[in-house]
C-alpha cells in the first residue's frame, strides 16, 4: 500500500510538471493574444463620435445627426445642447415628432460659431414653447442637431441619415435651419425636397434657393423665413434711395448662390452706372482670409478716384471679405469724403467680430445692411401692420425664463445679430406646419403633408414671428417681410436704423399676397 501510494504520487509529480508548463503556456498565449487584441483596438481608427455622428474616411470632422446631447466639440454649445437634451428626455415615445436643425456645427470660425449658438438657442426656445404652451396640441417636438460639415461637404451623408429618420421611431417631419446660401447647402435642400422632406430655411436668402423663380418650384416643400436677396435689395433701395450715378458695385467673382444673386440685385438697382463694377476673388472656403485684403487695398484707391458725387458702395460678398474691405476703407486716402457701404444680411456676422477694425467707422464711413431681425425693430419703429412688439415680447419672456432652470441656462446670448430671433421664428414655422398637417383624429402628420401647409400660411393663419409677420406666398416665400436696416457701430454691436419693406410699404392687415 505504501509503495503503491509512493508510485501514484511519483506518477502525479511526473505529470504535474508538464501540466504546469502547459497551463503556463496557455496563460502566456492568452496574455499575448489579449495584448495583440488590445493593440489592435487601440490602433484601430474608431470613427464614431456620438450616437448618430461619426468621422467619414479621410476627415476628422464629426458629421451626421446627433440623436443625443452632443455639442460637436464646441464649448459654446454645451449649455444649450444640454437644455435640448433635458427637454428631449422628458418626451414619451409616441408623443412626439422630430425636427432637425441643420447647421455647420463644426465650423472653426468664431464668428460663425456665435451665430450658430444664437440660432440654436432660438430654436430651442421655440421647442420649449411648443411643448410647454401647447394647450393640448399635438404632437410634441423633439429637436436634434444635423451637421453636414463646416463647409457642407458631407451633406449627402447627413441627408441620407435624415431621410432614414422619417420612417423610423424618430418620425422626422422637418429639417430647419440650413444656414448660408452655399452650393453645398443648395444641393442638400434639392435632395431633401426631392425626397419629399419638408425644409424650412432660416437664413438662406439666395434667389436660386427659393421656389417661384420663373414660375417653377424646384424645391417642393421648401419654406423660408428670410426674404430673397432681391427683396432685401428692393427694401434697401426704398430706404437708401440708391442712385446709379452715385454708387459703385464691389462683388465676389465667381461668387456663390448668396453673393451672385445679391450682385445681380444690386446691379439692377444701379443700371447705367458710369463705373465698372469691381470684382474680387476669395478662397473657395469664404471663411478663410486668402489674399483678398490686397485686392481691397487696391479697390480703395479706385473708390477715391470716383467723382465726389459718389457716396455709396454696394458690396456683394461674404462677411470675411466684408470685414477685410471695411478695414481697408479705414485706411483709404480720401478720408475727407463720406461713404456708406450697403450690403446684405451676411454683415450681421460682424456684429461681434473682434477682427473688425471699428476705428474705420470714425473716418467718414458707415456700414448699413439688411438684417434678418433686430430686437429694436418693433419698439423703435412701430408699424401698424407687418409685425408688432407683442411678437417679440413673447420671445423676450421665454428668454428671461431660460436664464435659469428648468428651461435653462442657455449659455451666452445676444439678440442684436438677429440669429436667435430668426432661429426662433424658423422653428415656430416648422411647428405650425407640423400641427396644421395633423389629420382629424390623429396625432402625427404624414411627412409630405407638412410641406403642403406652406401656401396657407397667410391671413389669419400667418405666424406672428418675433422678426415680423410670416405670410408665405404659394411658393413658400415670405411676402413683403419686414427688413430691418441696421448699422455697425464704433463701440461694438449694431444700431437699428429703420424697418424697410420690399414693396416700399408694410403689407395690408389681411397679409394676403396679391396674384
Amino acid at each position: 500500500m505504501a509503495r503503491g501510494g509512493v508510485g501514484t504520487r511519483l506518477r502525479e509529480s511526473v505529470w504535474e510538471i508538464p501540466l504546469r508548463r502547459y497551463l503556463a503556456l496557455l496563460v502566456t498565449a492568452a496574455l499575448v493574444a489579449g495584448l495583440v487584441f488590445a493593440v489592435r483596438v487601440l490602433t484601430h481608427d474608431d470613427r464614431s463620435c456620438a450616437a448618430g455622428v461619426s468621422r467619414p474616411e479621410g476627415s476628422e470632422e464629426c458629421v451626421g445627426v446627433a440623436t443625443g446631447p452632443y455639442a460637436f466639440g464646441q464649448a459654446g454649445l454645451r449649455d444649450v445642447v444640454a437644455a435640448i437634451g433635458r427637454e428631449n428626455d422628458r418626451l414619451k415615445p409616441g408623443t412626439y415628432v422630430t425636427v432637425a436643425l441643420m447647421l455647420p456645427y463644426t465650423t472653426a470660425s468664431p464668428t460663425s460659431q456665435n451665430d450658430i449658438r444664437h440660432q440654436l438657442q432660438g430654436a430651442y426656445l421655440a421647442q420649449y414653447q411648443a411643448n410647454h404652451e401647447a394647450n393640448g396640441e399635438a404632437p410634441l417636438i423633439r429637436l436634434v442637431l444635423a451637421n453636414p460639415g463646416a463647409t457642407g461637404g458631407h451633406w449627402r451623408r447627413t441627408v441620407d441619415q435624415l431621410t432614414a429618420m422619417t420612417t423610423s421611431a424618430d418620425r422626422l417631419r422637418a429639417v430647419a435651419g440650413v444656414g448660408q446660401s452655399t452650393d453645398a447647402n443648395k444641393k442638400a435642400v434639392e435632395e431633401l425636397t426631392r425626397r419629399r422632406v419638408p425644409v424650412i430655411g432660416s437664413s438662406i436668402t439666395a434667389d436660386d434657393l427659393a421656389n417661384g423663380q420663373q414660375g417653377e418650384d424646384p424645391y417642393p416643400g421648401l419654406a423660408r423665413v428670410a426674404p430673397t436677396n432681391t427683396d432685401e435689395a428692393r427694401a434697401l433701395a426704398s430706404f437708401a434711395k440708391v442712385s446709379a450715378g452715385k454708387a459703385l458695385l464691389v462683388y465676389d467673382r465667381p461668387g456663390d448662390p448668396y453673393t451672385r444673386t445679391l450682385q445681380e440685385s444690386f446691379a439692377a438697382l444701379i443700371k447705367g452706372s458710369p463705373y465698372e463694377p469691381q470684382p474680387f476673388t476669395p478662397p473657395a472656403d469664404r471663411s478663410e482670409e486668402g489674399t483678398t485684403a490686397n485686392t481691397f487695398r487696391q479697390i480703395t484707391h479706385l473708390v477715391c478716384d470716383t467723382s465726389r458725387r459718389t457716396d455709396t458702395i454696394l458690396f456683394a460678398g461674404r462677411h470675411t471679405q466684408l470685414r477685410q474691405f471695411i478695414n481697408a476703407l479705414g485706411g483709404r486716402g480720401c478720408q475727407d469724403r463720406k461713404f456708406t457701404v450697403l450690403t446684405g444680411d451676411e454683415a450681421s456676422y460682424l456684429t461681434h467680430e473682434k477682427a473688425l477694425d471699428r476705428t474705420a467707422l470714425r473716418h467718414n464711413l458707415s456700414v448699413r445692411y439688411t438684417s434678418l431681425a433686430h430686437p429694436d425693430a418693433w419698439t423703435a419703429d412701430p408699424a401698424g401692420t407687418g409685425g408688432s412688439a407683442a411678437g417679440f415680447a413673447a420671445l423676450r419672456r421665454l428668454l428671461t425664463a431660460a436664464g435659469r432652470g428648468p428651461a435653462g441656462p442657455l449659455g451666452s446670448v445676444a439678440l442684436d445679430d438677429g440669429q436667435l430671433i430668426i432661429g426662433y421664428d424658423t422653428l415656430r414655422l416648422a411647428v405650425h406646419g407640423i400641427r396644421e398637417a395633423v389629420p382629424d383624429g390623429g396625432k402625427v402628420p404624414a411627412l409630405t403633408d407638412v410641406g403642403l401647409q406652406w401656401p396657407q400660411v397667410k391671413g389669419s393663419l400667418r405666424v406672428d414671428g418675433a422678426s415680423g409677420w410670416i405670410c408665405l406666398d404659394v411658393h413658400g416665400n415670405p411676402y413683403d417681410k419686414a427688413v430691418p436696416i441696421v448699422e455697425l457701430t464704433e463701440q461694438g454691436g449694431s444700431r437699428f436704423v429703420r424697418i424697410a419693406w420690399p414693396e416700399g410699404r408694410p403689407p395690408g392687415k389681411e397679409c394676403l399676397p396679391p396674384s
